[in-house]
């Protein structure tokens, strides 16, 4: 076997690949020799069809798939040998393939970049200092509240809160415009539900009353015909109700599972699960951070093959959503360009973070699996059940083992980082768009 490789662009390269003729027309030779033996042929006894009667029938297509398994094999061993690691299938094109000569064919295909980590103590990283206060459980414990709030009609000026059942007819230039109508509509004032301006015009309103308003559809709105038109809405309301919010005692810590207690027990229970779920988010600010970093000092050529096969996972992890919501049948083919630079990232940051566990020699903390393993668990009503699922399920074993090992990386990063605590509170790392 002959071989010679030469790089054609970026992580591309091409290798070309000669199989002596012995090797090729042998190996044809076998395989139409057992299809003489076992191939029934009409005017022929089995075993007794003469070699020209099986070269010419099958002979074009043997050597086609011989070639094809020669290519495979060959490629494997030339790569091997000239130490290359390739990302992703190659594309094999035979420049000769004829009996009595060699098999000659070309190999294209992209190889793992060499990645050099440099600059690790130029990544900057803010880490949030912020705890559970009392003030975050009184707000929370609104929260619940509102969750199982009752309604009670009333006949008074709505505030916001307040349920309204109305009709609206919407009129754009005049015309009607379709999603502008709708009868026996149930809306509460502050829910943020209808466009900018909808709920703040209809406040105040009481039941009988009738009422035209004037909206101007936002700029960003999705249907392209209202982007930035004025509206006019009649309003007729119909019926008002106000919330009526449980009492913070026994019963309301029944409702939530705590049957002994009361409510010192659930602000307990509700403290733990807060804290767990803000330590979670800390930790993910934290990471994103250092990956966001990390990817800003690297410089890197990633495989396009890679980003292909990033591309497919991401678009089908979106079908997937996507299926829940619409007929499968239905569903378009999400574009690559969609995910391009979404994939792109991943694949870095998959690359980058593999050298830091290789170079690192990182193993997995089996005790760090573990905890990850019980803090998603804790969410569940039987935490046992949840933890002995995944110790029985390999493929979620394996998710969370990669996880863990994924942590340690961004954990060791971040001892070479330059990091800075900064005080937040609770509200800004769980809820920063509400800010």
């Amino acid at each position: 076997m002959q071989v010679s490789v030469e790089t054609t662009q970026g992580l591309e390269r091409r290798i070309s690949i000669s199989v002596p003729a012995e090797t090729v027309d042998v190996e044809v030779k076998n395989r139409l020799r057992h299809i003489g033996k076992t191939q029934r042929i009409n005017g022929f006894r089995p075993g007794k069809v003469p070699a020209t009667v099986i070269q010419k029938r099958y002979g074009q297509s043997v050597r086609q798939e011989v070639a094809g398994e020669l290519m495979q094999r060959h490629f494997v061993d030339a790569i091997v040998a000239e130490k290359l690691n390739p990302a992703g299938r190659p594309a094999f094109v035979a420049k000769s393939n004829e009996d009595g000569k060699a098999l000659e064919f070309e190999a294209t295909f992209e190889v793992y970049p060499e990645v050099v980590l440099k600059d690790l103590d130029k990544i900057a990283v803010e880490r949030p200092a912020v705890d559970v206060t009392d003030a975050d459980l009184d707000e929370m414990f609104e929260t619940l509240q509102n969750q199982h709030k009752t309604w009670k009609e009333n006949k008074r000026k709505t505030k916001k809160g307040d349920k309204l059942t109305i009709d609206f007819n919407g009129r754009v230039d005049g015309e009607e415009f379709e999603g502008g109508k709708a009868e026996a509509f149930e809306l509460e004032l502050g829910s943020g539900r209808m466009i900018p301006g909808f709920e703040t015009e209809i406040t105040g309103m009481k039941v009988g009353e009738e009422k035209t308003i004037k909206i101007t559809f936002p700029e960003d709105y999705h249907a392209e015909k209202l982007k930035g038109k004025e509206a006019e809405f009649d309003i007729v309301v119909h019926k008002t109700e106000g919330p009526i919010l449980p009492e913070i005692d026994e019963e309301f810590a029944k409702l939530f599972g705590v049957e002994e207690g009361g409510v010192a027990a659930l602000r307990e229970e509700v403290g733990k699960n807060m804290a767990r779920e803000l330590n979670q988010a800390v930790k993910a600010k934290v990471k994103e951070q250092v990956i966001e970093g990390l990817l800003e000092v690297s410089e890197l050529d990633i495989p396009a093959a890679l980003v292909a096969q990033e591309v497919d996972v991401l678009r089908k992890q979106a079908m997937q959503r996507f299926a829940g919501q619409m007929d499968p049948n239905n569903l378009p083919e999400l574009p690559a360009e969609m995910f391009e630079e979404q994939a792109k990232r991943r694949v870095k940051t998959g690359l980058l973070l593999g050298e830091v566990i290789k170079v690192n020699e990182i193993k997995v903390d089996e005790a760090k699996v573990t905890e990850l393993i019980e803090s998603a668990a804790s969410a569940y009503e039987d935490p046992a059940e949840v933890i002995e699922y995944y110790k029985t399920n390999k493929e979620l074993a394996q998710q969370m083992q990669n996880v863990a090992l994924e942590e340690q990386a961004v954990e060791l990063l971040l001892e070479s980082a330059k990091v800075k605590d900064k005080k937040a509170s609770f509200k800004d790392i769980m809820n920063p768009e509400g800010k």
